[in-house]
């Protein structure tokens, strides 16, 4: 299919995002209620509310800072407010957002009191939100994408359809010049020597090989039994994966079939480059586009079997499924159904044009069935116990 543009927002930075969201963004877990309270004052805002606390240290608190300065920096938001119980750390988080160029003011609670801080934030929030509604989507090309790509709740079709259709489509975008990012780290377990042979040289190929031991080795250090229902799932057990090598199998369809990766990333690391890339991430849906949101992505691609309901506050999840029984019992958060690949009506190429079609149209402004529904799933990923 010859889709090379879409309708996007332009960011002071060059960037393009599919959304212009003004965010109220909590640095930590005690500054929610006033973000939620912010945000119910000045329609039109997004409060990102979550349970992290405070005391994080080492790579844990590197992560927590990419991520926070990573959603605030996402081409999908028009600018933020930065609310925390101290002004250090907040300041941090703002500094990082301000690099974008776009908008962005931090509040800090302590010698303020959560009323005077809620005030002062709310006229602030009022102010972007009156500027962020007056930009203009234009004309921006496919090269200038950002796509992550992750599937929830796989089953035998998982692998067979709906995964090999978002691979049809990363071979056809990266082709094209746009950056893509796949993860799962855990998940590729079994399948690990197909990706590996996916790396675009050897140097790339063994840092994969080095972050897939890593990631390895920390489960099987922890595990108290065996990893049933955990990895695979019951869901994915349910759905006929009975161990995680045909789990991998069918999730590396997902590269793609002509597409080597060229990159290694950290968790919440933005690309520094286009092409397809690897991500360090959970297998947990909601931990993980958290941390391509805060890379950069703009636009995610999730193929499902039994059926997941995943949604995230700034970045689109496109659901598509090849299993019919779930188009039918939960066609409310089924976006594209791919269905007929398996009763041979439909190719994965021409399954790959429609989830192509459906992405440039949720990149001009249509909403997907999670974005409807409300689900707006903001998960961070903490790597090890607070000091």
């Amino acid at each position: 299919m010859g889709i090379s543009s879409f309708k996007g927002f332009r960011r002071e930075n060059g960037r393009v995002g599919i959304r212009n969201h003004v965010v109220i963004l909590p640095v930590d877990d005690i500054s929610n209620a006033a973000c939620e309270a912010v945000a119910s004052n000045i329609k039109g805002t997004l409060a990102l509310p979550h349970a992290y606390g405070r005391l994080q240290f080492g790579e844990d608190l590197e992560l927590f800072f990419r991520t926070m300065i990573g959603t605030g920096a996402n081409p999908n938001v028009a600018a933020c407010v930065v609310i925390g119980i101290e002004p250090g750390w907040t300041q941090r988080i703002v500094d990082g957002i301000a690099k974008t160029g776009k908008p962005v003011t931090g509040f800090s609670i302590e010698r303020h009191g959560d009323i005077k801080t809620i005030a002062a934030a709310s006229i602030k929030a009022k102010e972007y939100v009156h500027w962020a509604s007056e930009l203009q989507r234009e004309d921006c090309g496919i090269d200038e994408l950002y796509i992550s790509v992750k599937c929830g709740e796989s089953d035998t079709t998982t692998g067979l359809g709906s995964c090999p259709a978002v691979g049809n489509v990363i071979d056809k975008t990266v082709a094209q010049g746009s950056t893509a990012s796949f993860g799962e780290t855990s998940e590729l377990t079994g399948g690990e020597h197909i990706v590996k042979s996916k790396a675009a040289t050897p140097q790339i190929a063994e840092a994969f090989m080095k972050v897939w031991s890593s990631y390895t080795e920390m489960i099987f250090k922890e595990k108290t039994d065996d990893l049933s229902e955990s990895q695979p799932t019951k869901g994915n057990i349910r759905g006929g994966l009975t161990t995680i090598e045909e789990k991998a199998l069918g999730n590396i369809e997902k590269l793609g079939k002509k597409t080597k990766f060229v990159g290694v990333l950290k968790p919440a690391e933005a690309p520094s480059g286009k092409g397809l890339w690897f991500m360090d991430t959970s297998s947990a849906a909601a931990e993980a586009i958290t941390l391509w949101a805060a890379s950069g992505a703009v636009v995610h691609l999730f193929p499902t079997g039994q059926g997941n309901v995943i949604g995230n506050p700034i970045e689109p999840v496109i659901k598509l499924s090849a299993n019919p029984v779930t188009c039918s019992t939960m066609s409310e958060h089924i976006d594209l159904d791919v269905s007929a690949i398996l009763r041979g009506e439909m190719s994965v190429d021409q399954a790959g044009d429609k989830l192509l079609e459906m992405m440039v149209r949720t990149c001009n402004g249509r909403l997907t069935a999670a974005e409807v529904l409300g689900h707006r799933e903001f998960v961070l990923t903490k790597l090890y116990r607070s000091a």
